[in-house]
């Protein structure tokens, strides 16, 4: 089944926030935002904007109604800047015009005065200081001071890795809309209607119930509107609730990168201990997650990081603490992987350091270590794995060892081409780790016609979910896709709705909503058994029509339909889906905390120009465990997109923050993301089909999250095609690889001119 947005997206007339119809008397709103990381808020002169033509009036924190609070975890991120400012972006008045040229202009006319303080960028200097969001975290398993004593090698390292920009097409945005006694409804970008509703309740003053949140769709997400959407929704309905007309707020591209954080970047130290037949004995790791300015969700976050530290490798004893590091930049959030991939670099390092040291090939280390079914995994759950099925199926149809002795060739005969190549096998656990958030519900009625109309929690952003949704139904009721209608995602529908993350959207509501259809189904089934006087038991559908004992009958789904509605019985049915069996005690950091775990392996191939620094990706071929897909194109999709946005984290993307927190890399001629030039030439996707039970969807296992870790695999193909041209060499293990860190490492710091000159002279020789 196709996307069921493909029509209008490729017409131009899917409805984002920028093309709803605005009322009359829309105001425009702009955001004044501190140009100091960090310094305390003297004062804030508003006259001169305020006398701008079409300026209605001008917002602070003087004007909240309710609470001059956005913190979600933790409730320590003013929406206004008071008494201080902490980052480079932090709203501190907004401007309320009747055309967003006139309010931008007026922006620039606010002065405030701000005594600077101290910046802190770096996580470490941080911690140093004691400037931490929460407590650090452990997870142990084993004991692995005692275990490296035991081991016959132990390599110790750091490495780095920068954040990530979220760069959705459709920037933030809000158009909250007055409506009668009282009630705002907000028109939200954002993939947590519910978490925008808490916000604007919050900062308001007004109960949740006089707030309605309504979203169509997003033009992305990735993560970057689970939580800070709630800033731009909560002035547009603060404006609306002081002034009692419409105000919209759509941010300009260089806004949205400057005011809103990132995907974390993280600073590690490792030590990694392997026996004498290259098992990893012991694994120990300290990491610094570089929180920004506010809590938002770096404790989950970090969370999340500590869960997937040991990757897909079996290691009996390991020692994993992470600190979450207030500084002084916006406050960095959830980005798609939301920690896995950070944690999952630091144990790619140091197998790679580890290799290294012994003279092989990394994956070497990483097949004899993957995890088998039943084995422990250091928070306590047992593991039902495909770990070795996935390496086995990409060696089998990819043929490691060919593609091996085709780059040994290759390498031989050019002296300043060398490829690389490098294996990356994933493990990433699905569920919200927070488990009272896996909870969701759906609505469902079927009028009268026979055609079906279905609300879910679920957030539709380019992923495809309305699409799965619609498919549940269809499924369900056994009729055709296109009696079936998606609602958009609004709080008055559903309430209380966990937000469009963690990769468990499908799971979640399609549980719901298949529950739902369910309860519906089964009512239907027993007007049909009354009618053609047989029993429930032996009622089924199938294209929409009525089977006894497999033997289709005359009764079709419409005539059913209308008898039930004739006959009283509901037609509707709200249904609610809680994951059953996962569970985690924070105060042991032990117990059972994912539905089930989603593995894969990819093999990258990359060539560097060597006199350049500049490379090309030949190909990424992956396996991947779908469980058993129930959209293989639009989970294809996902992990094409997945993985080139993991590529472009190990290599491009690279953030760049001055020592005074102000973002340098600030528009899209100095942040550079891939396009269709950088893609991989080749991306083969091979499906692990299996049908086993899990607790996904028709047993369809989640794909949002999960192949962006493939592209962790291009940051060490890099650095293997960096030691093919200068074995002296050994990268640090600082992402994003790019052209100018290629560029030095093949060359060293020292004499890369004279380097760079005398391979010129050989190659023309």
């Amino acid at each position: 089944m196709k996307n069921i947005d493909s029509y209008t997206h490729t017409r131009g007339e899917s409805i984002y926030l920028d093309d709803i119809p605005m009322l009359q008397g829309t105001l425009f709103a702009a955001c004044f935002d501190s140009p100091v990381a960090h310094g305390k808020l003297l004062s804030i002169d508003t006259s001169e904007a305020a006398k701008h033509k079409g300026v209605v009036k001008i917002l602070t924190h003087e004007d909240v109604t309710g609470i001059n609070q956005i913190g979600g975890i933790i409730p320590d991120e003013p929406l206004f800047a008071d008494h201080h400012v902490h980052f480079c972006g932090m709203p501190v008045a907004l401007v309320l015009a009747e055309t967003d040229e006139a309010a931008r202009h007026a922006v620039k006319k606010i002065k405030v005065e701000i005594e600077p303080l101290p910046v802190i960028t770096d996580p470490r200097a941080a911690a140093a200081k004691g400037e931490l969001i929460i407590p650090p975290r452990t997870f142990k398993m084993g004991d692995s001071a005692a275990a490296f004593a035991k081991c016959d090698h132990v390599f110790e390292g750091t490495c780095d890795n920068n954040g990530q920009e979220h760069l959705y097409i459709e920037t933030q945005g809000a158009y909250a809309v007055p409506q009668e006694n009282g009630v705002i409804r907000v028109y939200s970008s954002t993939q947590g209607p519910t978490a925008v509703q808490r916000a604007v309740s919050k900062v308001t003053g007004l109960p949740m119930h006089n707030i309605e949140i309504d979203v169509t769709r997003l033009g992305g997400g990735f993560g970057g509107k689970e939580d800070q959407a709630n800033t731009w929704a909560a002035l547009c309905a603060l404006a609306t609730h002081i002034t009692r007309r419409p105000v919209k707020y759509s941010l300009s591209r260089m806004e949205d990168m400057r005011m809103t954080g990132k995907r974390h970047p993280y600073s590690s130290d490792f030590k990694i201990g392997l026996t004498k037949d290259l098992k990893i004995h012991a694994f120990e790791t300290t990491t610094y997650q570089n929180a920004g300015a506010a809590a938002d969700l770096s404790p989950a976050v970090m969370e999340r990081t500590l869960f997937h530290c040991t990757n897909t490798y079996f290691v009996p004893h390991v020692t994993a603490t992470a600190y979450s590091c207030r500084t002084h930049l916006p406050p960095n959030t959830a980005f798609r992987g939301f920690g896995g991939p950070q944690g999952m670099f630091i144990i790619e390092s140091a197998i790679a350091k580890a290799a290294d040291e012994l003279g092989i090939d990394a994956w070497t280390i990483q097949h004899r270590n993957l995890l088998h079914t039943g084995d422990e995994l250091p928070y306590g759950q047992k593991v039902e794995s495909e770990a070795t099925e996935c390496w086995s199926r990409a060696d089998a149809l990819y043929n490691l060892e060919a593609i091996q002795n085709k780059v040994k060739d290759f390498n031989s005969a050019n002296r300043l081409y060398k490829k690389g190549i490098a294996v990356m096998p994933i493990c990433f656990g699905i569920s919200f780790t927070n488990t009272l958030m896996n909870q969701a519900r759906a609505l469902v009625h079927v009028y009268t016609d026979g055609s079906v109309v279905v609300s879910t929690g679920a957030v539709e952003m380019g992923q495809g979910v309305n699409t799965k949704m619609l498919q549940v139904v269809a499924q369900t009721f056994a009729i055709d896709p296109s009696r079936i209608k998606v609602n958009s995602t609004n709080t008055y529908r559903i309430a209380n709705t966990s937000p469009t993350a963690a990769s468990a959207t499908a799971d979640l509501n399609g549980k719901a909503t298949h529950i739902a259809c369910i309860m519906i189904l089964n009512r239907l089934k027993e007007v049909a058994a009354a009618e053609l006087n047989v029993a429930a038991g032996d009622i089924s559908l199938k294209e929409e029509l009525v089977y006894v004992n497999g033997i289709a009958s005359e009764l079709q789904w419409n005539k059913l339909v209308l008898t039930a509605y004739n006959k009283r019985i509901s037609l509707s049915e709200h249904g609610h889906y809680s994951t059953p069996e996962i569970h985690f005690d924070k105060t042991k950091e032990k117990g059972h905390p994912f539905a089930y775990h989603v593995y894969g392996t990819a093999i990258t191939e990359v060539t560097v120009d060597c006199l350049r620094g500049t490379y090309e990706f030949d190909s990424v071929k992956l396996v991947h465990d779908f469980g058993s897909s129930m959209n293989p194109l639009i989970d294809r999709g996902q992990i094409e997109g997945g993985l080139v946005q993991g590529i472009g984290w190990m290599t491009m993307e690279e953030i760049v923050y001055d020592q005074q927190g102000k973002l340098r890399s600030n528009a899209l001629s100095t942040y550079k993301v891939p396009d269709i030039y950088a893609v991989p030439k080749e991306i083969s996707i091979d499906f692990l089909q299996t049908e086993k039970n899990n607790l996904a969807i028709f047993r369809s296992k989640a794909v949002g999250e999960p192949p962006l870790m493939y592209g962790i695999g291009a940051f060490f193909a890099l650095r293997n095609a960096i030691k093919n041209f200068n074995a002296a060499v050994k990268p640090a293990f600082d992402a994003p690889m790019t052209p100018e860190k290629v560029l030095m490492n093949l060359y060293g710091k020292d004499n890369s001119i004279v380097a760079v000159e005398k391979a010129a002279v050989a190659s023309s020789v």
